[in-house]
Parts: C-alpha cells; sequence; structure tokens
C-alpha cells in the first residue's frame, strides 16, 4: 500500500475528539501553546479529500464542540509518493506527509535545519483502520516540549463534498475554503 492509497481511504467527514496532556501526563484543560489556543477536550468535524488521479489533498478542520467554532484549511498535492504541503504560513518550513507503512502516516517538516522549527514544531502521527483514525502530536514552542496531544477519529460519511449538519457554519456553502495561514513560525509573531 502506497501513501496515495492511505490518503484515498482517509476521505470522507471525520468526527474528531482531541485532547491534550502536559509532559507529566496530566491532562490539559487550557493549551495556551497550540496554533489555536484554547480550551481542552474539544471536537472537530474534518473534511478529507484526495483527487488519486491528480495527487491533491484537501483537508478542512472545522472546531464544532468545547471551543468557538473555527475552521482551518489546508492543501497539498503528491508527487514522487510525498504528499508536499503548501506553505503553512510566512517563515513556515516545508511540512511533508510520508508513509510509514500500510495504514500510517506522518506530517513532518521536510527539514528540521529551519529557524520556524525553533518557535513551533507538531509532528502529527496519523493511524488509519477502516472508519477509526487516530492522530498524535507534540508540541514544541521557542525549543521546548510543552504538550501532547490524542485525536480519536471516527468517519461519519465517505462523502466530503457536502457540509455535514454538526457544522457550525451551515448547510450551505463550500467544504474547504480558502488555504489558512499561520504566524506562528514568524520570528516577531503579531
Amino acid at each position: 500500500m502506497t501513501l496515495s492509497d492511505d490518503l484515498a481511504t482517509m476521505c470522507g467527514v471525520w468526527h474528531d475528539r482531541l485532547s491534550a496532556n502536559d509532559t507529566a501526563g496530566s491532562p490539559l484543560d487550557h493549551d495556551p501553546h497550540g496554533g489555536v489556543p484554547g480550551p481542552f477536550p474539544y471536537e472537530n468535524l474534518v473534511y478529507v479529500d484526495f483527487d488519486s488521479s491528480t495527487g491533491a489533498y484537501s483537508q478542512t478542520n472545522v472546531t464544532f464542540r468545547g471551543r468557538e467554532p473555527h475552521s482551518r484549511t489546508f492543501e497539498a498535492d503528491v508527487a514522487d509518493g510525498v504528499l508536499r504541503f503548501r506553505r503553512l504560513g510566512p517563515e513556515a518550513p516545508r511540512h511533508v506527509g510520508i508513509s510509514a507503512g500500510p495504514g500510517l502516516i506522518w506530517f513532518v517538516s521536510e527539514s528540521t535545519l529551519d529557524d520556524g522549527l525553533r518557535r513551533y514544531c507538531e509532528p502529527d502521527f496519523i493511524r488509519v483502520d477502516g472508519d477509526r483514525r487516530t492522530r498524535d502530536t507534540v508540541l514544541w514552542r521557542n525549543g521546548e516540549l510543552v504538550r501532547t496531544l490524542h485525536v480519536e477519529g471516527t468517519r461519519l460519511s465517505a462523502d466530503p463534498g457536502h457540509r455535514h449538519p454538526l457544522d457550525p457554519r451551515g448547510a450551505d456553502g463550500p467544504v474547504h475554503e480558502s488555504r489558512s495561514s499561520t504566524d506562528q513560525y514568524l520570528k516577531e509573531q503579531s
């Protein structure tokens, strides 16, 4: 199985439940360090589209429970067996998706030499098993390990082309919005 096969199995609408722990393993009820700081636990709808004929990948995460509604859209393309994300923001390193074997995917920085990674680094390890998916990350801020994150996902629909009834944006409109950008990698954040 290739990375493209695994991305194809992730297509659909997912209900993700996110929880976080500090570095001693205690649950966090609030995270000031994440790309979008806020309370834990919380829940997202995740729309994943992948066109295996073109290699185009789109993912939109929509917070709908436990935090204020918020959406973020990411775009990437598969080339030579590697998923290459569009830059996540100013001074952001190049992020890629790589296979770790059947049903296992890493979303990581392509190089650890980028200065922005000293300010913000959060690699993702994803395991896909049918209609279940987990994602685990660790977060470094300013070179220090600050928390872990665990996500349990359940597929709600195999069709990511329409907004789900739980989507706080309403039933009408596109699933994916304009690509999101973050300033987490900047030397001086606004």
